[in-house]
């Protein structure tokens, strides 16, 4: 059996990636792009990544070899939607110059023969203008623009698209658009109303769920070898307050043990709760794991919010699971979780109290597994296939100026420009 493809020699240029995420709040587009950076380097086509993300947490997450890390000064968003610089003691517009300039330097410097930005089409606050518009000008980027299956309520999505220039971005510096999600269950397209041309530039590649099996053995914390386990995710936790404290008051069946992932954002005053919630012999918390994944599949049912990484890996598994959304500022959460309820994958509850948590879980173990083989979940997979087609094609050997209008689509289904 043929081993794993060579690596080019140290000092020559493979195939070269970079994929954006502005990580304003939470974990998500981290995740997302890390999910992507794993999915590429295990092509045959084997490219160097640089992930380029505004998450002061990433380096506390694995990456497979050849994929390497540029942080951004961070910035933060309250929970009314509001963003101010993090860490720095500055005005916004001052971060946001910097992590524009750092962007473009770096970008600039990396030559990327496909750039994949994750939601926002020209960046926080416009920061990738300057990048999207000398890649474009060198002439040797494919760029795409990757789409979560839900980006909000169909008429606030709209209402931002046109804010942040979204179809004029597409038509001077994009390639292609990929969403990560299944029209049957929600078709972003709608709810963007695109123009024909950009609504047929788009690819639907299916959730972003896990391409390979969960792994032998457990990995959950148990303490009793014979206990039902329920898995308890809040995400980053910025906005999981009230849910971790109903989890930690529900009712649940003897012989159930409760794995809480409280989220490296939870708030300072949860803390001591979570300290005393660790001493009852049915609760483990654990603070961090990159393993979510692997212990959604290992449970017996999850409870978890809405957001988009959080899904994926549910539908990954065949574990009951109940999703609480959050609401404000976005209603995205609230958007996929009914969608996919529609579709019978998953429980949705706004708000449950802690006696109905208790119930849900008394309901999901005696149901046991939830088939979701309808669902289109190998976008990972198809994530290789679309970039190896784009990294695959010859690159331009002269600036392209942006095509007004609209992205072309070209043969084969593709979206390119002619070099």
């Amino acid at each position: 059996m043929a081993g794993p493809p060579a690596r080019a020699p140290r000092g020559a240029r493979g195939f070269r990636v970079a994929l954006y995420g502005h990580d304003t709040c939470g974990l998500g587009h981290l995740r997302r792009n890390l999910a992507l950076a794993g999915a590429l380097r295990g092509s045959p086509l084997r490219p160097d990544v640089l992930v380029v993300t505004g998450s002061p947490q990433a380096q506390r997450f694995a990456r497979p070899a050849g994929v390497d890390l540029l942080v951004l000064p961070s910035v933060r968003k309250d929970a009314d939607g509001r963003y101010a610089a993090d860490a720095l003691d500055v005005p916004l517009q001052d971060v946001v110059a910097l992590r524009a300039a750092t962007a473009t330097a770096a970008l600039t410097a990396w030559r990327p023969d496909l750039l994949v930005v994750d939601k926002a089409p020209t960046g926080f606050r416009g920061e990738l203008l300057g990048a999207l518009t000398a890649l474009r000008a060198a002439g040797r980027t494919r760029t795409v623009l990757g789409l979560r299956d839900v980006l909000d309520d169909p008429a606030a999505a709209r209402a931002e698209w046109r804010r942040d220039g979204g179809e004029a971005a597409l038509a001077r510096f994009y390639d292609e658009v990929w969403v990560y999600g299944d029209p049957s269950v929600h078709d972003l397209r709608d709810d963007l109303r695109l123009p024909p041309a950009q609504r047929a530039a788009t690819r639907f590649l299916g959730y972003l769920a896990a391409d390979r099996p969960a792994g032998t053995g457990d990995p959950l914390p148990r303490r009793d070898p014979r206990a039902r386990t329920v898995l308890a995710s809040v995400g980053g936790g910025a906005d999981g307050e009230r849910l971790t404290r109903a989890l930690l008051r529900a009712p649940l069946p003897a012989g159930v043990e409760l794995v809480l992932l409280p989220g490296p954002f939870a708030p300072a005053a949860l803390r001591s709760e979570l300290v005393a919630a660790a001493r009852r012999p049915e609760v483990h918390v654990v603070p961090f794991t990159d393993a979510v994944g692997r212990w959604a599949a290992a449970a017996d049912a999850v409870v978890c919010m809405g957001g988009y990484n959080s899904v994926a890996e549910v539908l990954a598994t065949t574990t009951p699971a109940l999703v609480v959304p959050r609401t404000r500022p976005r209603r995205e959460q609230q958007v996929r979780a009914e969608a996919l309820a529609r579709a019978g994958v998953l429980d949705v509850a706004t708000d449950p109290a802690p006696h109905e948590l208790g119930a849900w879980v008394r309901r999901a173990l005696r149901r046991g597994p939830v088939t979701r083989e309808g669902l289109a979940l190998d976008g990972l997979a198809a994530v290789r296939r679309r970039a190896a087609h784009l990294l695959r094609a010859r690159p331009c050997g002269a600036p392209v100026p942006g095509l007004p209008g609209a992205l072309a689509p070209v043969s084969g289904g593709s979206v390119a420009r002619a070099c």
